[in-house]
């Protein structure tokens, strides 16, 4: 499809218009809010400053995104989350729905700065927004289900032991500082490119659904990624990481856990092998909850004591209530907007 196709059926369809546009937003704020966590070690250890991380960090989101096409994995897993069923209009009212209760809960989180998942909203929020339409569970696609848990326990067992393994490794070298902060810039570079690679898909695999969706063909596998969406995906991502997220850094890499530069390091390459080896398996991941886990895991490793478990218990009440409490606004707002609409 050319983007010149998109316009005419945008013209056509004002709920596709509006689930386009919400799904732009949803690729700012998860630059926003979920890119910080690939750049905290780095910031936080002093490695970089703040704007020459933010860059950083968009351009290799950017590079990330790009690198995605319709066959992966991930991108089949969002697309296939939920059946929407009914007219095209009422299916992307749904739609519109979810992706309203993705951009709330994470802006919600934001302004608490506490790191949550847009991953694990927008699984949340398509489902519960599918069942608002369809009455009952029968939409639910539930191996897509299994994929996002499977990936949830993989990625947080994987990063915190190897960050508890990597740090106590770095710890007995002895190493410079200066050297470990260089260190991390290609494990920062890695973590961002590996998230607009995850991410990129999962929003890929949104907007390839309100394309079939408009047309009628919710049950078709998704098609090509044309170019000019990679490139609209990636420039939405990398403007979102480019706002910002200092409370966010702040919060898992100064209250969570005071990073030095050993464990900014310990981090960033835990949290590059958890995400590289989910990617490789197909499974959609939360950088949020892979990032952290592995912060906590490098913290850990000498003293578990130097963790502050206060805030851990935060994170994650917060990650606990992100599926249920993303699926009920995505229920009801897609109740509202099928009667409003």
């Amino acid at each position: 499809m050319a983007f010149s196709d998109l316009l005419c059926h945008m013209a056509r369809s004002p709920a596709l218009a509006v689930t386009v546009l919400l799904t732009l937003a949803v690729l700012v704020v998860n630059g926003w809010t979920d890119a910080p966590n690939a750049i905290a070690g780095v910031v936080v250890s002093g490695a970089l400053p703040f704007p020459a991380a933010a860059a950083l960090a968009a351009l290799c989101n950017c590079a990330g995104v790009l690198s995605v096409t319709a066959a992966a994995p991930v991108a089949r897993t969002v697309y296939s989350m939920a059946r929407f069923g009914g007219t095209p209009r009422q299916a992307l009212c749904a739609l519109c729905a979810a992706m309203t209760a993705v951009v709330l809960w994470a802006v919600a989180a934001w302004a608490l700065g506490i790191p949550t998942s847009e991953s694990h909203a927008l699984a949340a929020g398509l489902s519960g927004a599918a069942v608002a339409q369809a009455g009952d569970l029968s939409c639910i696609r539930w191996w897509a289900w299994g994929r996002v848990l499977g990936g949830l326990i993989l990625s947080i067992l994987l990063a915190f032991w190897a960050g508890r393994a990597v740090q106590r490794r770095l710890s007995r070298l002895n190493a410079d500082p200066h050297a470990l902060r260089l260190a991390q810039l290609p494990g920062a570079a890695a973590a961002a490119f590996l998230h607009g690679a995850q991410d990129g898909q999962k929003l890929l695999g949104v907007f390839l659904l309100g394309l079939a969706l408009a047309q009628g063909q919710g049950d078709a596998p998704p098609g090509p990624v044309p170019l000019w969406l990679s490139l609209l995906c990636a420039a939405a991502m990398s403007g979102g990481t480019a706002l910002g997220g200092r409370r966010i850094i702040h919060r898992m890499g100064r209250d969570m856990v005071a990073l030095d530069p050993c464990r900014a390091l310990s981090t960033d390459l835990a949290g590059v092998l958890s995400l590289w080896a989910a990617t490789l398996l197909g499974l959609p991941v939360s950088t949020t909850h892979t990032k952290t886990a592995a912060i906590m895991g490098a913290g850990a490793a000498k003293d578990p004591r130097s963790v502050n478990w206060g805030v851990c218990k935060e994170m994650v009440l917060t990650w606990i209530f992100t599926f249920p409490g993303c699926g009920l606004i995505g229920f009801v707002l897609a109740k509202l907007f099928l009667v409003i609409f």
